[in-house]
C-alpha cells in the first residue's frame, strides 16, 4: 500500500489549524492587556497593587468598571490615542485610570454628581464623551475634576481582577 494524498492533505488540514489557533492567540492576546492598580480611587472594590484583566474593544456600559488614560495638566494629553489594535507594548507608557462608568453619550448630564458639570450647557453628555467616576470620591481624580472623558481614551472595559497577595 502507498501513503498518497491522504497524509498530505492531513498535514495540510494540521498546518491550516495550527496557523488558526496561532492567529486566534495572537487576536486574544491583543484583545487582553493586563493593568495593575495604582491607588486607591477605587476603594474597596479595587486596592492598590491589585492587577485587572482589561478587554479592548466594546463599548461600555453604565456602571462597568473601564481603565482609562490620565490626562495632563488642563484635561488634554499629550501624545495620541492608543490605536485599538495596540497590544501590550502599545500601551505601556500611559498614565491609566481605573473607573466606573457613570454616563454614556445621550445619557443625562449627571450634574448633582460631577461637580465640574455643574454649569454644562448641554442636558445630554455629548457624542464621543463619557462621565466616570471613582468609587472613593474623596480621593479619586475622575470626572468631578476634569468633565467628560474622550470614549477614545478608554483602554477598555475591566473583565477581572486578582486582589493583590492572591496566588491567581
Amino acid at each position: 500500500m502507498t501513503a498518497g494524498p491522504a497524509p498530505r492533505r492531513l498535514r495540510r488540514t494540521a498546518a491550516v489549524a495550527a496557523g488558526l489557533a496561532l492567529g486566534a492567540a495572537v487576536s486574544l492576546a491583543r484583545g487582553l492587556v493586563v493593568v495593575t492598580v495604582r491607588g486607591t480611587s477605587m476603594a474597596p472594590a479595587f486596592r492598590d497593587g491589585d492587577r485587572v484583566l482589561v478587554r479592548r474593544g466594546p463599548r461600555p456600559a453604565v456602571g462597568q468598571v473601564v481603565v482609562a488614560e490620565r490626562p495632563a495638566g488642563g484635561g488634554t494629553w499629550p501624545a495620541p490615542p492608543v490605536h485599538p489594535g495596540a497590544g501590550p507594548v502599545g500601551v505601556r507608557g500611559r498614565d491609566w485610570l481605573i473607573k466606573r462608568v457613570a454616563a454614556l453619550p445621550g445619557d443625562p448630564v449627571p450634574r448633582d454628581r460631577v461637580r465640574s458639570l455643574a454649569a454644562a450647557p448641554e442636558q445630554r453628555v455629548p457624542p464621543g464623551k463619557v462621565v466616570l467616576l471613582g468609587d472613593n470620591g474623596r480621593v479619586s481624580f475622575d470626572s468631578r475634576d476634569v468633565g467628560y472623558f474622550p470614549l477614545e481614551r478608554i483602554l477598555g472595559t475591566v473583565v477581572t481582577h486578582s486582589p493583590r497577595g492572591s496566588s491567581s
